[in-house]
């Protein structure tokens, strides 16, 4: 693959060479398989993508409701009985895909040898192109009023109103790669860490399209988005003064590959469909230990770290674990009661390393969930976009007649209602100590934003509920009324905060 040096978007208008198109990436395995070995390629034309899911701790009743945590975690594991499970007739490789595209039969397909093990969504792009399958989504090369606009907008990267939409069609698609490959740039890490430049493309490369182009939330633009905000958050003053080289290493990585290979659906629904994942991680925070080694397995295949001693390459695929890991919805209200009793003690000392990579950790799980603290074009976008995805898994549970997860029926839901749920039980509890951790222009931009954008969602709600025919005031679920007046956002004015925020 050609690279230039002097644009910050790496083309990918042409048709990705098939050095890249036969690379493993993300790694999917069977309960059979050991974590890095090679299984047997009989078993991988059977699999049916790399699909992961929340853990099952939930205590919050709201983050209960988003994890669905009825279903209850198994402590053995009989792999016979997955032979003879009902659900296990779902492809999940056409979850979001056009019929016809990606749907294998055992009886009507003949097997095939695989040779390396693909992800899920490298697979469906190399299989079409396999079976001449024209693209989807035609590439269009971009001019020098675009590359420069984007150039432009990476030198305001560190602002709050970043527009990363914006940005991701600047970059034809390529936001996370070329905010990636800036931020490392921008830090002097690259060349502290002395990275081989193709071996860092490449990886970004991989890491971008193991990202599911299909899912409307979970995506490479979230990645991007969530990168984008553990930057404002690294830059704030009492962790800039106090992270190290390889402390930003990690948090940028860990922001860029935090949700890899993610399938669209969440953790009840491969536990109920006995999943092989869920068999392999125990039904514990599932989804977020497959990002993790999904992003290991891209590091050993690239050789990213390879010229670092075994020990330091090692140590550092640990920690980026432990920070992909703290972004489990379910362990919320562990992280938030530790983060809380630190607080309270005043004991926080960030020249302890294990309290830096405690703050990094909360740093990330603010980036994850930032989404209602933005301005309220952005934050709209990103809600009706989750919220979609929460509604897309709804119609499969049904068409497959399962029961329907919490928040997933569309029938009953809207996008008001599961906003503000979450904006009041999950959101507003972390940030408020987030807040209270660093107290600056920054946070108290981002609480004005989800207090504005809180009573946007009342004000919605309450014009729905006045069109339609009496509705019973339950079905507002979660919604506190009484705490938060819907006004005219449009004459309230927040501060963006300074250019260094």
């Amino acid at each position: 693959m050609e690279v230039c040096y002097q644009l910050p978007v790496l083309p990918l208008d042409r048709p990705v060479p098939k050095h890249v198109l036969s690379r493993r990436g993300a790694i999917s395995f069977s309960s059979s398989s050991s974590l890095f070995g090679a299984p047997d390629p009989r078993q991988l034309s059977q699999r049916r993508g790399a699909i992961s899911y929340d853990s099952s701790d939930q205590t919050a009743l709201y983050i209960r409701m988003l994890g669905d945590v009825r279903v209850r975690s198994q402590v053995g594991f009989e792999p016979e009985r997955r032979i003879s499970h009902p659900y296990l007739s779902i492809d999940f490789r056409t979850l979001h895909t056009r019929p016809g595209y990606g749907s294998t039969s055992a009886t009507s397909t003949p097997e095939r040898r695989v040779h390396r093990l693909l992800s899920f969504q490298r697979y469906l792009h190399s299989s079409r192109l396999l079976r001449g399958v024209p693209q989807q989504i035609p590439l269009h090369m971009l001019d020098e009023d675009y590359t420069g606009q984007a150039r432009c907008m990476l030198e305001k990267v560190g602002n709050w109103n970043f527009d990363i939409f914006l940005f991701d069609k600047l970059t034809n698609g390529n936001s996370l790669i070329t905010l990636t490959v800036h931020l490392l740039n921008q830090y002097g890490l690259v060349e502290l860490f002395q990275l081989d430049m193709v071996k860092l493309w490449r990886f970004l490369v991989m890491v971008q399209e193991d990202y599911h182009s299909d899912n409307p939330y979970h995506n490479a633009v979230h990645a991007a988005d969530v990168t984008q905000a553990m930057y404002c958050y690294m830059r704030e003053p009492m962790l800039a003064k106090s992270l190290t080289s390889c402390d930003l290493l990690l948090g940028i990585l860990a922001a860029a590959t935090h949700d890899l290979d993610h399938p669209g659906v969440n953790q009840p629904f491969l536990i109920k469909t006995d999943h092989h994942l869920a068999t392999l991680y125990r039904n514990t925070s599932v989804l977020e230990n497959h990002h993790w080694k999904s992003a290991v397995g891209l590091f050993r295949e690239t050789g990213l770290f390879s010229h670092l001693p075994a020990e330091d390459s090692l140590n550092m695929e640990r920690e980026l674990g432990s920070l992909i890991l703290a972004t489990d919805i379910s362990r919320q209200n562990d992280y938030l009661c530790r983060f809380r009793r630190h607080l309270d003690q005043e004991n926080l000392c960030l020249s302890n390393a294990s309290h830096r990579h405690f703050i990094l950790q909360m740093a990330l799980k603010c980036a994850d969930i930032c989404n209602p603290c933005r301005p309220w074009e952005l934050s709209k976008q990103w809600s009706e976009k989750v919220t979609e995805e929460f509604f897309q898994q709804g119609d499969i549970e049904k068409k497959h007649s399962l029961e329907v997860s919490p928040l997933y029926d569309r029938a009953i839901n809207t996008v008001g209602n599961i906003q503000i749920g979450f904006m009041t039980y999950v959101a507003e509890p972390l940030f408020a100590e987030w807040t209270r951790f660093s107290d600056t222009r920054l946070s108290q931009t981002m609480l004005g934003h989800m207090g504005l954008n809180k009573a946007s969602w009342v004000g919605l709600q309450q014009e729905q509920t006045a069109v339609e025919p009496s509705p019973a005031p339950a079905e507002v679920a979660g919604a506190p009324t009484d705490s938060v007046t819907a006004g005219d956002t449009s004459s309230k004015e927040i501060p963006q905060g300074s250019k260094d925020s």
